[in-house]
């Protein structure tokens, strides 16, 4: 048996979706369109210092130089410079920003011995917060100027002529040499990223930092306001950029170490420092879109089966536990915390990979890739928390995941925090348990026979492991636990279309509620777990709308 996995739920009772959605940044998602175009579309958050950052004179630049710096920072006012833009930058539309290109002959390290080129983006829309970009060699740093010449302003009416000379940038993008066209990375719009892996295609997007994340207050979006690009090595397929973040609550410094490949590897360093006492904080945060799934059809009016970047949270608990948690779009917010100690990973997966099941030429949602936080170190206790957000278009990402710790965040603190991200189609470690594949729903009953009260039904398959081994007379259990209601009508039998095994049961809700209820699935045989727990939150519909759907000839 696995040991209790708690999980603490809220609905949208105390923060709502209107409420949260005003505070979270625009998500533009232009680069979710097509292959690879401007990438991270995230805009909002107030910034740091628009002045440049740099050691003193005669002194190296080093993460260690950088941490110092943003303790300081965290001890002074924080001081916000939004906005500081000609206002023939603020009043682009989307169109004209994308008229807006950095010309590639201008690129970092174009013409040099270098694996990675860099691109940098124009202020300009949503991103208007000026970001100071600089170069960096043998721990000398060097402040990249902006140059109107750099960029080719297109049909957008700007004449970059006209633009102040001390103009900076909005974020930057890299290109790895198996393909200068296409980007393998891009930081744009507060402290946002994101990155590929072998499929070359953008989806979930990452950012240094949550503060307040679904609470009954404005999110707060700490900035990237910095970055220093480390001259990558010739010949090295890994690349350093340094960032210093700043936000009314927080200053950071943050170190990534980035490996392209399949998956694309990051690690990650950072140092935190509160200026006051924080409520939520968000450690690797991740944030995704879910509109429709095979789980979930709530907004089934699109054509297409299944919308969705990411379609379950993975984790790997502290005491060894796989959990797999399909994601939902629901009618309220909801709100998901699962305690832990010192995890051992977690993630936002893409594990539906099959075009026929997502059916979009254009956008290509079976080529997202998955995200999995590995931490470094021990993180102590606190809980993997998610916020499922209700959405009807897709252009809204409305997933987020992220650590929080269990000790309260108070001002003057030093909070040391590292871990490796990686970007893929799968992530790197997996259970040798058999895994969920399949998470299907609907109503419940016996098929041929009048419905006397309202049941869900759910179908989880599971697929790998040892399934395929078992013989006839093994007898497989599927274990359920819920925490609101009566399970009935529960099997576990072999799918052999996958080698696996197909766990089914419904579920009566209270006559009388209508709050979410957790549940939990995993197969044993002969008292020994075959595969990772399935955990779900359902929210049934109101008493007076569960509708029995009774054809007129079953008596």
């Amino acid at each position: 048996m696995f040991p209790h996995f708690f999980s603490e739920s809220t609905t949208g009772s105390k923060v709502s979706h209107k409420t949260l959605k005003a505070n979270v940044p625009s998500c533009l998602r232009l680069a979710s369109r097509s292959l690879l175009t401007v990438g991270v579309l995230f805009s909002v958050a107030a910034c740091a210092t628009s002045t440049p950052v740099q050691p003193k004179e005669g002194e190296a630049f080093s993460y260690a130089w950088l941490k110092g710096h943003a303790r300081q920072l965290a001890t002074e006012p924080y001081q916000s410079h939004q906005g500081e833009l000609p206002a023939s930058l603020k009043s682009l539309d989307w169109d004209d920003y994308q008229q807006l290109h950095f010309n590639k002959e201008a690129a970092l390290w174009r013409g040099e011995k270098s694996e990675f080129r860099a691109e940098l983006f124009h202020l300009g829309l949503g991103f208007d917060t000026p970001i100071h970009m600089n170069t960096l060699e043998n721990g000398k740093s060097t402040p990249i100027p902006y140059s109107a010449a750099s960029f080719d302003y297109g049909k957008s009416k700007i004449d970059g002529k006209q633009l102040p000379k001390d103009l900076v940038f909005a974020g930057f993008r890299m290109q790895f040499a198996t393909d200068w066209q296409r980007d393998i990375v891009a930081f744009l719009g507060a402290s946002y990223f994101r990155a590929v892996g072998s499929e070359m295609q953008y989806g979930l997007s990452a950012r240094g930092l949550a503060v307040d994340t679904a609470l009954p207050k404005p999110e707060e979006f700490p900035t990237f306001t910095h970055f220093w690009l480390e001259k990558p090595t010739p010949g090295s397929d890994i690349v350093t950029v340094y960032a210093l973040m700043d936000s009314p609550s927080v200053s950071g410094a943050y170190r990534f170490d980035m490996q392209p490949g399949e998956p694309f590897k990051m690690k990650v360093d950072s140092a935190i420092y509160p200026r006051k006492a924080i409520e939520r904080l968000g450690v690797a945060p991740m944030t995704s879109m879910f509109m429709i799934g095979e789980n979930d059809r709530r907004t089934n009016y699109d054509w297409r089966a299944e919308i969705h970047d990411s379609d379950g949270l993975a984790m790997h608990t502290g005491n060894g536990e796989w959990i797999w948690r399909p994601l939902g779009n629901p009618k309220n917010l909801q709100f998901n915390a699962y305690s832990d100690e010192n995890p051992k990973g977690f993630g936002l997966l893409q594990r539906d990979r099959h075009f026929d099941h997502y059916q979009d030429d254009g956008v290509f949602y079976e080529k997202r890739p998955s995200l999995w936080i590995e931490p470094i170190g021990d993180w102590g206790k606190g809980s993997v928390q998610l916020v499922e957000i209700p959405t009807l278009d897709e252009t809204f990402d409305n997933i987020v995941a992220f650590w929080n710790p269990a000790k309260p965040i108070e001002a003057g603190q030093e909070l040391l925090y590292s871990y490796n991200m990686y970007w893929g189609s799968q992530p790197p470690v997996q259970s040798n348990r058999a895994r969920v594949v399949d998470t299907f729903t609907g109503i419940g009953g016996v098929i041929g026979k009048k419905r006397h009260y309202y049941s869900k039904r759910f179908v989880v398959d599971f697929a790998g492991g040892s399934l395929a081994m078992l013989g006839k007379e093994t007898k497989v259990k599927a274990v359920i636990t819920s925490s609101e209601g009566r399970v009935e009508i529960e099997s576990a039998r072999p799918l052999h279309s996958i080698n696996g095994y197909r766990a089914m049961f419904d579920l009566v809700p209270p006559t009388d509620e209508s709050k979410p209820i957790n549940l939990r699935v995993y197969l044993e045989a002969n008292g020994q777990p075959l595969t990772e727990t399935w955990q779900y939150q359902w929210t049934p519909p109101d008493p007076q709308d569960r509708a029995l759907h009774n054809a007129g000839h079953l008596k």
